[in-house]
């Protein structure tokens, strides 16, 4: 597999400080800033159906006649449509027909159909015989005639089969299916690891979502002065991620001073007060719906950062480095877990939760637990060529002042880790003590 990746070691196509990159683009023009959600660079309809060629090749291999996508995300993995993503997100009432041959159906929400019908990979669209069926109350009256429909389809597009995998679906609709003969089946975890090896157009994505998403932590970067609150800083960065074209942000992991320790505290309200950190994580939906994710703490002046401030940002920079520097392809999660950076006692209790984790549509498989966690959480599994994965770091100890969460996302090749996230670090608290 040929895959475009930019050099980690040369930045001169970054320029942090007016916030504009794009260096896939052909046309100079474009370089201002990701204004739309299809750049130069990409080419949208390989993008569509490399996809769907991996999808489809699963669903032969596990003998599927079918699958039902209910998952905004799967949904757009597989056609490209995308409608209300939000909205969907809570509601199942938009999903699509894909049999593993044949035409895809898409059963829409109400006089929205043209939204998608425009796609080479959407054939069809129908009305969701599930709109609104839960506000309603009519989820028992509707469940009966969307199963019927389906086995119909099922009997037109994958005749001989039954199995039909599900992503995503109350029960009622899985066991409506099941009375009309079909084998459900619950494919979510299969469609994952298909999606975990990305094609060439899809890490093209993934750089400029990334570009995106940097643009954003520079404009936090220079907003940051005492008494800014960390919910402007947040509009500061969600602001950036629209204008550069990206979705929305799936968390508010923005915070500072004392907010920083333990992570996982979202924006609020507070005053950023002089010498204290601010420390984020993008978790951002950008370019195409592909995510872009890497964290960075920042310290507020005037004045220089404390010894203790140094020595947790150090910490965590190293430990970072150190796990990227281990991965390779072929290794087996297991292996990564037991040769991951050996984290101090002391901060052993508020360990990030994962040593590193996939990043696609969103966080991805795979997820590698720490050697300690790996009972737990863990999966066996092998790193390969085209995954993207999220090094991640938190060092904080129980009881402390404040923390640093760091994290860098990096492609893996068969030539080593290559870093898609190249937004710089913070010299001052990177800085050895003498």
């Amino acid at each position: 597999m040929s895959i475009v990746v930019f050099n980690p070691d040369n930045v001169d196509d970054v320029d942090f400080a007016t916030r504009m990159r794009h260096p896939l683009s052909e046309d100079p023009a474009n370089n201002m800033w990701l204004s739309d959600t299809e750049p130069a660079g990409i080419d949208a309809v390989a993008l569509r159906r490399e996809r769907l060629a991996r999808l489809r090749q699963w669903m032969a291999k596990a003998n599927y006649g079918a699958i039902l996508l209910f998952d905004p995300y799967n949904q757009r993995y597989a056609t490209g449509s995308r409608n209300m993503f939000g909205y969907f997100l809570r509601n199942s009432t938009r999903y699509f027909f894909v049999p593993a041959e044949g035409p895809i159906i898409l059963f829409e929400y109400p006089q929205s159909y043209h939204v998608s019908l425009q796609l080479d990979t959407v054939d069809e669209a129908r009305p969701s015989k599930l709109v609104w069926s839960s506000v309603s109350g009519k989820d028992g009256e509707t469940a009966g005639p969307f199963a019927a429909e389906i086995a119909d389809l099922m009997r037109q597009y994958a005749p001989g089969s039954k199995k039909i995998g599900l992503d995503r679906c109350s029960h009622l609709h899985a066991l409506a299916l099941e009375a009309q003969g079909l084998d459900v089946r619950d494919c979510q975890g299969e469609i994952l690891a298909v999606r975990a090896v990305k094609t060439p157009e899809e890490v093209k994505c993934l750089q400029i979502s990334m570009a995106g998403a940097e643009a954003a932590v520079a404009a936090v970067r220079d907003a940051i002065r005492p008494g800014v609150t960390e919910n402007e800083l947040f509009a500061v960065m969600y602001h950036e991620v629209i204008r550069q074209g990206g979705e929305f942000i799936e968390t508010r992991l923005l915070t500072s001073g004392q907010r920083t320790n333990p992570w996982f505290s979202e924006a609020s309200g507070r005053r950023v007060r002089p010498g204290e950190l601010v420390a984020l994580d993008t978790d951002t939906i950008g370019c195409y719906g592909y995510y872009s994710d890497f964290s960075r703490t920042f310290r507020c002046g005037p004045g220089k950062p404390t010894s203790y401030q140094k020595s947790l940002y150090r910490m965590s920079y190293d430990q970072v480095q150190h796990n990227i520097g281990i991965i390779a392809a072929g290794m087996s999660f297991r292996e990564i877990a037991d040769k991951a950076w050996k984290i101090p006692e002391r901060f052993v209790d508020q360990r990030y939760t994962s040593v590193m984790h996939g990043v696609g549509m969103h966080g991805e498989t795979p997820f590698i637990a720490h050697a300690m966690d790996f009972q737990t959480y863990g999966r066996e599994g092998v790193i390969e060529p085209g995954m993207v994965v999220s090094v991640e770091s938190y060092i904080g100890e129980k009881g402390g002042a404040e923390g640093v969460k760091l994290e860098e996302e990096v492609l893996i090749t068969d030539a080593g880790p290559r870093l898609i996230s190249r937004f710089p670090f913070e010299d001052e608290l990177l800085a050895k003590e003498i």
